[in-house]
Parts: structure tokens; C-alpha cells; sequence
């Protein structure tokens, strides 16, 4: 796990761009930005399963609005909900498949074990679609992904 992310770190490093090297940076142009818990809109229930879904797997949100994203694992291993671009998360979905242990920590996810509960406050800035997915190896393949419609 941690030879993994020094990997990363290394490879980020060498490139100058920091962590968004290692992974093109989904947290940020195109999708959005971290939202002020303050300032949710409202809030969206997203449970992830073993079927390698989520339900629901089609939101749909107001231009400008922060959402709070409540999201349950309700399967048996792990799972993650990560907001990018469809051109983002297909290129982090092939980098996890060589570090599998890879953790992260940014605003636009959040991966959790079985049985547990964690949130993405988001802020929908632009008109489009973002997209979400679950990249732990072999998930994105398998068709755990989901749209948001942002209008």
C-alpha cells in the first residue's frame, strides 16, 4: 500500500505537477468544485453494491447547486464513488489496476469497507454530465459507473 503510493508520489514528482500528475486531477475543471457543507442544497443516498452498481446510477442536479452525497456500501467488499470525467476515471481506473492498494484522499471521493457510510459535498458549477465510478480493480470494467446530468 504504501510502496504504491510512493510510486505515485515519485512518478508525480519527477512529471512536477504534484498528485494531480499521478492521476489527471478529477477534482476540478469540468466537474465542479468542493462544496461548503454549509451551503448543501440537498441531499442525494447512493448505495453501492456487489453487483457492481449503484442505485441510483442516473442523478440529475441544478447548475450551482451543492450536493451532499450520502454514500452506503451495502455490499460485502470494498467500493468507491469518485466524481470525474469519463476520460478521467477510464485513465485512474487503468493506474488502479497497477496499484491496487492505492488510497486516496480528495474532496470528490470516497471509498469505503462494507457496511459503511461516508459523503462527497459537492458543488455542480458548469452545465454537462460528470460522471462517477467505482475504481477498485476490476469495478469500472464490470460497469460500476453512474452519470450526473447537471442543468
Amino acid at each position: 500500500m504504501k510502496a504504491a503510493r510512493i510510486v505515485l508520489v515519485a512518478l508525480a514528482l519527477a512529471s512536477g505537477s504534484g498528485h494531480a500528475a499521478a492521476h489527471d486531477d478529477p477534482h476540478g475543471a469540468g466537474i465542479g468544485k468542493p462544496g461548503e457543507p454549509s451551503k448543501v442544497n440537498r441531499t442525494i443516498d447512493v448505495a453501492m453494491s456487489d453487483a457492481m452498481r449503484f442505485a441510483p446510477s442516473e442523478i440529475r442536479v441544478r447548475k450551482g447547486e451543492t450536493i451532499r452525497f450520502v454514500v452506503t456500501n451495502v455490499g460485502k467488499i470494498r467500493h468507491e464513488m469518485v466524481l470525474g470525467t469519463a476520460d478521467d476515471l477510464r485513465k485512474h481506473a487503468e493506474l488502479m489496476k497497477k496499484y491496487p492498494d492505492m488510497h486516496h484522499e480528495d474532496p470528490n471521493h470516497v471509498s469505503l469497507d462494507p457496511g459503511k457510510s461516508g459523503e462527497i459535498v459537492w458543488q455542480f458549477t458548469e452545465s454537462g454530465v460528470v460522471e462517477f465510478a467505482c475504481l477498485q480493480p476490476g469495478h469500472f470494467d464490470a460497469g460500476m459507473k453512474g452519470r450526473i446530468v447537471v442543468r
